[in-house]
């Protein structure tokens, strides 16, 4: 197509099957208590199809190694070996327990950006703040969180009653949840699965108005090109746990608690975001198996030049993936 040259943007579609194809390999893998095996089959999976790209592609924002699972490492090169060179974000599987437990908002989630684009960020946590394209340019993430609920308000034109904010259920929230609620606003706690709760602030329709919680890194970065993609705006700081995480920080070129915005996430508009939801989440519908045996999924894909989102469903057949296998320990 006319205009593509020198973009990422045909990559679009082959994305989104990328994705599809990580959220199908795990889907056997729901409910059985076996997060490190369901998060194999979706890094395989992606590995392969990203591997069928045309591009010269780098991850610079992998799993992460708190997971202790098979990952796509940091620094792997992907893709064909021609086409644009891209940086690559993934989670094959975010929300690892989600699957293992059979739970709600577990996605595969993948980022491309040209090659320098998209921020190093090493496994650590991050503060993130996020809003719909209402309220960009309201948010700071060094000011109370009262004054962003505040003027995220005012942009929207809502009664504090009417605000309603996702923050994840963990004890160093407790202030931040009562701060939100003191206000008069709404609070929706999510235990796991932060990537879907912060992108729906930008999502036309979806409940949060502002997101706010402390959460890892990667999936901040991942975020990111999701809301750049739909015309949102977000900030975050790195906050570091002990001195080797934040000598990790410094190597990487982000101070701790150094002010991130949406451009130091992801550096141009020519980026692409997809996300297929692997159990139903605030977006996307999980994975199912349809009548005839095929798989049916749902996709978000989101193009950065224009601010083009779309949602996909779509059934396939999938590739073959090892099955759960009982026996074993």
């Amino acid at each position: 197509m006319k205009g593509f040259e020198g973009t990422i943007q045909h990559l679009g579609l082959s994305l989104a099957a990328v994705c599809e194809q990580a959220a199908i390999a795990s889907a056997d893998w729901i409910g059985h208590g076996r997060k490190n095996e369901a998060d194999g089959a979706a890094t395989e999976a992606m590995r392969t199809w990203l591997n069928r790209m045309p591009m010269r592609g780098t991850v610079v924002i992998g799993e992460g190694e708190l997971d202790e699972a098979p990952m796509l490492y940091i620094g792997e090169t992907l893709g064909t070996g021609f086409g644009p060179r891209v940086d690559i974000a993934v989670d094959p599987l975010e929300g690892t327990a989600l699957v293992a437990d059979g739970l709600d908002n577990s996605l595969s989630v993948i980022a491309l950006a040209p090659e320098g684009c998209l921020l190093h960020a090493p496994d650590t946590y991050m503060e993130k703040l996020a809003v719909g394209p209402a309220a960009v340019g309201q948010i700071d993430i060094t000011a109370p969180l009262l004054t962003n609920l505040e003027r995220t308000a005012k942009a929207l034109g809502k009664d504090m009653r009417e605000m309603t904010v996702s923050i994840q259920n963990r004890p160093r929230h407790r202030e931040a949840i009562e701060t939100v609620r003191r206000a008069g606003a709404k609070v929706a706690l999510f235990q796991e699965g932060d990537v879907s709760c912060l992108i729906a602030t930008a999502v036309p329709g979806a409940v949060p108005d502002l997101f706010y919680s402390i959460g890892g890194a990667p999936e901040g970065v991942v975020s990111a090109a999701a809301i750049r993609c739909l015309g949102g705006d977000m900030q975050g700081r790195l906050k570091p746990e002990n001195a080797e995480q934040e000598r990790r920080c410094l190597l990487m070129g982000v101070r701790p608690d150094q002010p991130l915005g949406l451009s130091d996430f992801v550096r141009s508009n020519d980026c692409l975001f997809a996300a297929t939801g692997i159990t139903d989440s605030l977006l996307l519908s999980g994975v199912r198996r349809t009548a005839a045996g095929q798989w049916a999924v749902h996709t978000m894909l989101g193009i950065g030049q224009g601010q083009q989102v779309y949602f996909l469903k779509s059934q396939k057949a999938g590739l073959k993936s090892p099955s759960p296998n009982f026996a074993r320990a």
